[in-house]
C-alpha cells in the first residue's frame, strides 16, 4: 500500500510539473518465470502488451504510468524412466507500473518504479504420459493465487527515433501470489523485451 500511495504522489506530481505528455502503445515478449520454495520449475514464454504515457518533468527526467496486459506464469516438467508430466501455468495480469525514467543520454534512459498487478486469469494444463499413454487436461486455478501483486521493475530503453523505442526489464515480484500458503513463498519473475511507439 505505501509503494502503490507513494506511486500515485510522484504521479500526480508529474501532472503537475509536466512540460510535455506524449502518449503512446507498446507491446513485447515475456520470459516469464517463479521464484521462492519452488523446485523444478522453468520459464515459459509469454507476452505484454498495452499503453503508457509519458510525462517530461525535464530534459533528463520523466516520469511514464503505463498499461499493460501481461501474460506470465511458469512451467514444471518432470521425467522418468518411461514417464514424464508437465504442468503448464498460464497467469493474466492487468499490470499498472509506474516508472521513474532518467536520460543518461538523449537516446538511453534508465528506469525504475513500482508496479501493481490485478489477476484476470489463471488456467494451468496438465500433459503425463505413462508407458506410452498420454493425458491431458486443463483447469480454471484463479481461486489458487491473489488476486492482487506487487512489485519493483528495473529497466534500460533506447529511442531509436523520436517515436520508436525499444526496451528490456525485469519485473521483481515482492508478494507471495499462491493464496494461503503459510511459509511457502512463490513470486513473480519476469523479464520483458519490448518496442514501443510514441504518438
Amino acid at each position: 500500500k505505501k509503494i502503490i500511495l507513494t506511486a500515485v504522489a510522484v504521479f500526480g506530481f508529474a501532472f503537475a510539473n509536466a512540460q510535455e505528455v506524449k502518449f503512446g502503445v507498446k507491446g513485447g515478449l515475456n520470459i516469464a518465470n517463479v521464484s521462492g520454495d519452488v523446485e523444478g520449475n522453468k520459464s515459459r514464454i509469454g507476452y505484454q502488451v498495452g499503453g503508457f504515457a509519458e510525462i517530461k518533468i525535464s530534459e533528463k527526467f520523466s516520469v511514464q504510468p503505463e498499461l499493460l496486459y501481461s501474460a506470465q506464469g511458469v512451467n514444471f516438467k518432470e521425467e522418468g524412466i518411461g514417464f514424464s508430466s508437465e504442468d503448464k501455468q498460464n497467469n493474466g495480469y492487468l499490470n499498472i507500473p509506474v516508472m521513474a525514467k532518467v536520460y543518461v543520454t538523449p537516446k538511453v534512459s534508465i528506469e525504475a518504479g513500482p508496479q501493481i498487478g490485478f489477476l484476470l486469469s489463471s488456467k494451468t494444463k496438465f500433459e503425463e504420459s505413462l508407458g506410452g499413454v498420454s493425458v491431458s487436461d486443463e483447469e480454471d486455478t484463479k481461486d489458487v493465487f491473489e488476486s492482487t501483486d506487487f512489485g519493483l521493475n528495473f529497466g534500460l530503453g533506447y529511442d531509436l527515433t523520436e517515436k520508436l523505442s525499444i526496451g528490456g526489464r525485469y519485473n521483481l515480484g515482492l508478494s507471495n501470489i499462491v493464496k494461503d500458503a503459510g511459509d511457502f513463498k512463490v513470486k513473480n519473475s519476469v523479464f520483458t523485451f519490448s518496442l514501443g511507439y510514441k504518438f
